[in-house]
């Protein structure tokens, strides 16, 4: 990924996203060849020159103060993930470039492991930048059983989303889910530019999927912390769960996400019933490993 286009795809997609009357602007202020606000308008927003303004769409956000960037997320009416986004690429801009590397397999401590073992009645999982599912609790891998049937390893989110023709069943609102994933890709790309195992991944649902290209092309980034999603498991039906998503401080990159549902609810009964399937697997792959 080249990151002077980055940067100003990301910016001009910004850009075409705000109506000119939403900024205070005529909304049929002479003919406009572009969608949005115009490069004049930003630097008038922003407060900067047109043509440093264009410097920076350019791609070249090299010595950019955080004043500036501040400005610039104020007129772009950029939201908390965007605003992150801008500073990220800024960031890469501002060091010294470094070819990309690949990384030693992350390996999640036994501590960390233990934690999640001991949330029996919560499916939790922790995942890296990359969308790899790197450990999971005896709720997360039931869940998740058709992730982790995908023989394509390491385990991955993305993958599976735009690959396995199953991930259409697993996620009833598949487009909505499509969105959160390349957007939650998009951020990493950012905050990890130069990450080998996150662009080699980038590149292959890239060339394999074009609704991932198409989604990709749109720039759109997010945070991913709390929300409601949606599931439809091969062996419990329907259920909607609430997630946690917390970055663990002690191994940066990591994220653990963990469901739940509210006691007495259709979604809590569904969890149980997830319990007592995975026990039934459980017993099951214990007594075949004993034959």
């Amino acid at each position: 990924m080249d990151h002077r286009t980055e940067i100003r795809d990301f910016l001009t997609t910004r850009r075409a996203k705000i109506a000119p009357s939403q900024a205070g602007f005529p909304a049929h202020g002479g003919r406009r060849r572009v969608p949005g606000l115009r490069r004049e308008e930003v630097a008038l927003l922003a407060g900067v020159s047109v043509e440093y303004y264009a410097r920076l769409e350019r791609g070249n956000l090299s010595g950019v103060s955080e004043s500036v960037l501040d400005a610039l997320s104020r007129a772009l009416r950029l939201d908390d993930a965007e605003r992150a986004h801008l500073f990220d690429l800024a960031r890469t801009a501002n060091t010294t470039r470094r070819a990309p590397r690949r990384r030693r397999s992350e390996q999640v401590r036994p501590a960390l492991q233990a934690l999640l073992d001991a949330m029996t009645e919560a499916p939790a999982f922790v995942r890296n930048g990359r969308l790899d599912l790197l450990a999971t609790n005896r709720l997360g891998r039931a869940l998740y059983a058709p992730v982790h049937d995908d023989p394509t390893r390491p385990v991955n989110l993305a993958r599976f989303r735009f690959l396995n023709p199953r991930a259409r069943d697993f996620y009833p609102d598949w487009e909505a889910s499509a969105h959160t994933t390349v957007a939650l890709l998009r951020t990493e790309a950012g905050r990890d530019p130069y990450n080998r195992e996150l662009t080699d991944l980038i590149g292959e649902l890239s060339t394999r999927s074009e609704e991932f290209r198409t989604l990709w092309a749109a720039h759109n980034v997010r945070l991913h912390q709390t929300g409601e999603k949606s599931f439809r498991h091969p062996a419990i039906g329907d259920l909607t769960l609430f997630f946690e998503a917390m970055p663990l401080p002690a191994d940066p990159g990591l994220t653990l996400t963990a469901y739940s549902a509210v006691p007495g609810t259709p979604a809590h009964d569904s969890l149980r019933l997830l319990a007592s399937h995975a026990a039934t697997v459980d017993r099951s792959e214990e007594s075949a490993a004993s034959r």
